[in-house]
This record gives structure tokens, sequence and C-alpha cells, in this order.
């Protein structure tokens, strides 16, 4: 084997490792997210639906501004082990059922209050859940911390609803306080 041989084949190796082998020998393949997905665009309204009753937009934004459905969908599908995916999902259509044998409706279709009545009964009923050993948690539990968690972290309450400081300074473990002052972003 010669020099140039050996100048070839490394850069092959390392041009496949930070490319990505799989495009390099196999073609493209498609994107997961786009090709292959849990959700449907009816189950990210649902979820819009219940994001916002859980975190609804008054004069600050709600989370259908923060496209926390979008995250927590794409939290579920990328990140959720299969279990937790079937539970979360079953979850959507006991919503929906739950929804349709009590007001005769589909969840997007009744008023803010019938919605937060119905997810206030499902936080009670997922308080009482207990969790069986190597289950998963309750439904309705995970779908409320997908949407604080999303709605927390999303860049537009971030900057309008905290006090972002995009590169911290200095820890200080007694800033003053006032009421009513926004929360500290982190």
């Amino acid at each position: 084997m010669d020099r140039r041989e050996v100048i070839k084949l490394i850069t092959i190796a390392t041009g496949a490792a930070l490319v990505g082998g799989e495009l390099i020998f196999t073609g493209c393949t498609p994107d997961r997210a786009s090709a292959e997905t849990l959700f449907s665009r009816k189950d990210i309204a649902l979820l819009d639906d219940i994001a916002e009753t859980i975190m609804p937009r008054t004069h600050t934004p709600g989370a259908k501004d923060a496209g926390v459905a979008e995250f927590m969908a794409g939290t579920v599908d990328r990140c959720y082990f299969e279990p937790d995916q079937t539970t979360f999902m079953e979850g959507l259509k006991s919503i929906e059922e739950l929804s349709r044998s009590r007001y005769r409706k589909r969840f997007g279709q009744l008023s803010a209050e019938q919605r937060t009545e119905l997810l206030q009964e499902l936080d009670h009923e997922a308080r009482q859940y207990r969790r069986p050993v190597g289950g998963t948690h309750h439904y309705f539990t995970l779908m409320k911390q997908l949407a604080i968690y999303g709605y927390f972290t999303s860049e537009i309450v971030q900057k309008q609803v905290l006090r972002h400081v995009p590169i911290p300074g200095s820890y200080d473990g007694c800033m003053p306080y006032n009421e009513g002052d926004p929360a500290w972003a982190i």
C-alpha cells in the first residue's frame, strides 16, 4: 500500500465519522421525525389545547404561543421509551373519549371552564395513582410535566416572562426580591 492509498483511506474513514457513515455508505435515509412519527396533526392540535389549558395566555404568553405541543410531541416521539410512549398516546385517546362521553364534544370544542374541570379531575386522579414497580406514571402526569417544562424552557417565556440572562455571571445566593418581580430564567 502506498502513501496515497493510506491518505485516501484515512480521509474516507475520518470523513465518514465526521459527516456520518450512514449517509456516505447507504445514501440518504429519511429522517425519523418526518417519516415516522407517533403524532398526527389532530394529536398535536389536542396537545395544543391541553397545554393551553394548563398554561393559558394571560398578560403573559400561553402554551400555544410557546409552541409547547410540538415540543411535547417531539420529546415523546424521540426521547421516551416505548412503555411511556404507549401510556402517553393512550392518555390522549382517553382524554378525547372522556370529553366525548361527558360533554358529547371533542376536547378542542369544549369551553375553557369545561376543559379546566376535566383536566383538574385528571390531575386529581393522577395524584392518587400509585405507579406499579417498573411501570409508568399516570398519563396526565407525563403530559403536565412536559407542558410545564416545555413552557418554561421556551424562548418566548424565557425572554418575555422570566428575567433572562443568556450568559450568567457569578452566583449570588441572596438576590433582592420585590413582590411581583418575575423569576429568573436559567
